[in-house]
């Protein structure tokens, strides 16, 4: 709410007249940034450019974890058996026109990541399994809560067009996946709004880099003036010509080297870097360690120097598959499977198929082995510790 005062005449004196101004948004503004640091836009597309389509950290992060998890060789079971042909495996495999699986779940993977929220929709005629899967973007979608706050409808809206999926009817027509957010109901926090400051950090030095290679790789200096006796300051008409000629002579890339010329007393000094700018480059790899592991990808997986946590590469990349790749797929392909046996009225699951990924091949070797050997284990049990449906061998239950 605005008071604006003006002044008015009143019988030949002027009085203040106070006239009342409310934006007609203002119930529905919340000032975030009041009295803080003054950081980048935390909304998702502001967030996806500045990590993402700015920041190579960010962008490579992203793209590691959201390839690796969309190529992961998928499983469809129920209780008793594992399924080699299924109508959800056509579908996944093939779910529309312009994606296959690998680009549908990278796409996937990638919006959850990027916002903390991916979204589904099933193209469905009505009965049994949907003739299509597409992902929505996050950002043009908003969900709709009921009185209960449960969700009742989602709204994607792209500029002045607005659709409305009812998802109140016994199957949903749209699959919402959101990562765990403990101040929010109904949306996910990603990634990178926890590195977002690290990300402001490293686009900072990208820039402050830029400007010094602009500026011939070397660090600024000062111009002194001798002048006469008497004479403290330039005269304004010296003081303007002189900063045109160096900005048009003596500054970027296309200038380096070119020597200046000072003439009636200017003296040039130059400025050396101080031990803060010694520490420049320190700073913008320790803020492309906390992105890295803000994503759980291990920097030495991104070729970010002085990360020597793992012994090796090999060692990284298993445990870039065991704590980051393996759980995210692992959580969205059970939503995904929880979702789809709704449409195909039988209980499926969807999950990786562990034995199939390279990077674990050794400790899977070794679970084999290890589970074969145990002698008081039965049949059932150790299919069960593999992941493999309890089908009972010949002759059990007989």
């Amino acid at each position: 709410m605005v008071f604006d005062f003006l002044w008015r005449d009143r019988d030949g004196t002027k009085a203040p007249v106070i006239e009342e101004k409310a934006s007609a948004t203002g119930p529905v503004i919340a000032y975030h940034s009041s009295g803080r640091v003054a950081w980048s836009p935390r909304d998702t597309m502001s967030l996806t450019r500045a990590a993402f389509a700015g920041n190579p950290v960010g962008f490579r992060a992203v793209k590691l974890i959201a390839e690796a998890a969309a190529a992961l060789p998928l499983v469809l079971q129920d209780h008793e058996q594992r399924f080699a042909a299924h109508p959800l495996l056509s579908l996944i495999t093939a779910p529309n026109q312009a994606q296959g699986k690998a680009e549908l779940f990278e796409a996937l993977y990638g919006f959850l990541l990027l916002s903390g929220d991916a979204y589904l929709e099933a193209v469905h005629s009505g009965e049994g399994v949907p003739m299509e899967l597409h992902v929505l973007r996050p950002d043009r979608m908003r969900l709709v809560p009921g009185a209960d706050g449960w969700p009742v409808a989602y709204d994607y809206m792209v500029d002045a067009r607005k659709h409305r999926f009812d998802v109140t009817g016994p199957v949903s027509p749209i699959c919402h996946i959101k990562s765990f957010h403990p101040q929010d109901d109904h949306y996910g926090l990603s990634p990178i709004q926890a590195a977002a400051q690290a990300v402001d950090v490293h686009n900072a030095a990208s820039r402050w880099s830029k400007g010094l290679l602009d500026n011939a790789a070397r660090p600024s200096g000062a111009i002194v003036w001798k002048g006469a006796e008497g004479q403290g300051t330039l005269a304004q008409d010296q003081y303007e010509r002189l900063v045109a000629e160096m900005e048009s002579n003596h500054q970027g890339a296309r200038n380096a080297g070119r020597p200046m010329l000072l003439e009636g007393g200017l003296d040039w000094k130059p400025m050396g870097f101080s031990p803060s700018d010694m520490e420049f480059h320190q700073t913008k790899e320790a803020a492309a360690r906390e992105i890295a592991v803000a994503f759980g990808v291990p920097p030495m997986l991104l070729g970010i120097p002085g990360e020597a946590t793992y012994a090796n590469y090999q060692e990284a990349h298993r445990a870039f598959y065991r704590l980051t790749v393996l759980p995210l797929a692992t959580r969205v392909t059970a939503a995904v499977g929880r979702w789809l046996s709704a449409f195909a009225g039988e209980q499926v699951e969807l999950k990786p198929d562990l034995d199939q990924v390279p990077a674990l091949a050794t400790e899977r070797e070794a679970q084999w082995r290890r589970i074969a050997q145990a002698d008081f284990l039965s049949a059932a049990e150790k299919r069960r510790m593999l992941g493999l449906p309890a089908v009972p061998e010949e002759g059990e239950g007989e």
